[in-house]
């Protein structure tokens, strides 16, 4: 089943792009902390204007909070000799899936789809 384009307005793609861009920018500028904020800000201003942004700001943040939590566990099991390696794949897979998602989801998002995330804690919606 092949999921159909959105008719919507070329500001809503913008915006939309703008969610899924904004945690990998953020995550470069901030080593990888602050990548929940950028998908929160578009979430908190587009909410209420266009219900096609507000899914794809919810769906960045939600999967950025994983994202992090994920980053956050490989920082606490990287103090331990043993774990020490599956502390640095957690880090690295984290920031990883951060960049490659979030960069699928800003193309998707472009073209009228609307991408989900996997693997989200769902916080907003």
């Amino acid at each position: 089943m092949t999921q159909q384009p959105q008719n919507v307005s070329t500001q809503a793609r913008g915006a939309a792009v703008l969610a899924h861009l904004s945690a990998p920018i953020a995550a470069i500028v901030s080593a990888g902390w602050l990548a929940i904020v950028g998908p929160l800000v578009v979430w908190l201003f587009s909410r209420n204007n266009s219900q096609f942004v507000r899914i794809a700001a919810a769906g960045a943040f939600n999967f950025q909070i994983s994202a992090w939590v994920m980053s956050v566990l490989g920082w606490i099991l990287c103090f331990t000799v043993i774990l020490l390696p599956i502390g640095i794949l957690l880090i690295v897979l984290g920031n990883l899936l951060t960049f490659i998602l979030g960069i699928w989801g800003a193309v998707r998002t472009s073209g009228g789809y609307q991408y989900k995330y996997p693997w989200q804690i769902p916080i907003l919606h």
